[in-house]
């Protein structure tokens, strides 16, 4: 099968409780749901991709349990390619226990699990779907070594490499920069990487900046409510968004990474690929859970 898209990183099961505020250190708090639901920042992004027209391989690592045995399956009904996502024995799958409260803000703690098992040997065992993509997307929820492992690899074959930075917990190598095409992370995340606080569209171009002095040849922020900032050697934009009521932020970022690399993949012009995964995240923030809320193509406007 060759996929345009390949997705090496995570795979989550959610565990998703509604409350309506966060609680405070020490507090019991009574929450008023909960739920259950396929994610995974990897494997969301797999989804993603794939509901909005991409043909794509997911490579990473489940548990041999019953969360592990649902996140396959429900990989393999959206037509998701899954000959690089290894059952490792003994290993629960990973999970994040989300907390959303009733502004759709959410907090996530992740337990990384079978995740911690996709090491860069288990990346060589698919080389072939590397060499087989058009574009490869990675994350930071599963070893460093391995995403360098993915970007070295995409990037010497000449692969459009896609890095979303998140979970970000401090700057980039230095050494990665050059090795990207696109560099996305959200508004903390570009200032966890660079030291500038981002929250309007004039210091996300000064975040952009610095990641660009980097070495990174593009860069993406996404501005939630704002929209997104885009910025290369050349030039600089901001795309905004129309205004949504958000029941749930959970996947919305997963869901533009994944709208924006299907529209690359379909050979679109970069604004308009933008705006795909722009329509895809807007619709997603007003549907609860993290897979669950991701849109099929037929759902966007036309």
């Amino acid at each position: 099968m060759h996929a345009k898209v390949v997705v090496v990183g995570s795979l989550n099961m959610d565990l998703i409780v509604r409350m309506p505020r966060f609680p405070v250190a020490g507090e019991t708090l009574a929450g008023h749901g909960f739920a259950t639901a396929a994610g995974g920042k990897g494997a969301n992004q797999a989804v993603a991709a794939a509901r909005l027209g991409a043909t794509v391989a997911m490579v990473g690592c489940l548990g041999d349990d019953a969360n592990g045995t649902e996140l396959r399956a429900g990989l393999l009904a959206e037509g998701i390619d899954c000959s690089g996502v290894a059952t490792v024995p003994g290993v629960a799958t990973g999970i994040a226990t989300i907390l959303v409260d009733d502004a759709g803000q959410n907090a996530i703690v992740i337990a990384a699990g079978s995740n911690a098992e996709m090491t860069a040997e288990r990346l060589a065992d698919h080389d072939g779907l590397l060499a087989a993509a058009d574009i490869v997307i990675a994350q930071l929820e599963v070893p460093t070594a391995t995403v360098e492992a993915t970007l070295l690899r995409a990037h010497e074959l000449g692969r459009t490499v896609i890095l979303n930075p998140a979970p970000a917990v401090g700057p980039l190598p230095e050494s990665w920069y050059s090795l990207i095409d696109y560099l996305i992370p959200n508004e903390s995340e570009a200032a966890l990487l660079t030291g500038i606080a981002v929250d309007s569209p004039r210091s996300a171009l000064q975040a952009a900046q610095k990641l660009l002095a980097n070495g990174a040849r593009r860069v993406l922020i996404t501005l939630g409510s704002q929209g997104v900032f885009y910025a290369d050697g050349e030039r600089h934009l901001h795309l905004p968004v129309e205004p949504v009521v958000a029941v749930d932020t959970t996947a919305a970022g997963d869901t533009f990474v994944g709208g924006f690399a299907a529209g690359l993949a379909e050979g679109m012009p970069l604004e308009s690929a933008i705006r795909l995964g722009q329509q895809a995240a807007a619709l997603a923030v007003t549907r609860p859970g993290a897979q669950p809320s991701i849109p099929h193509r037929h759902e966007l406007p036309a």
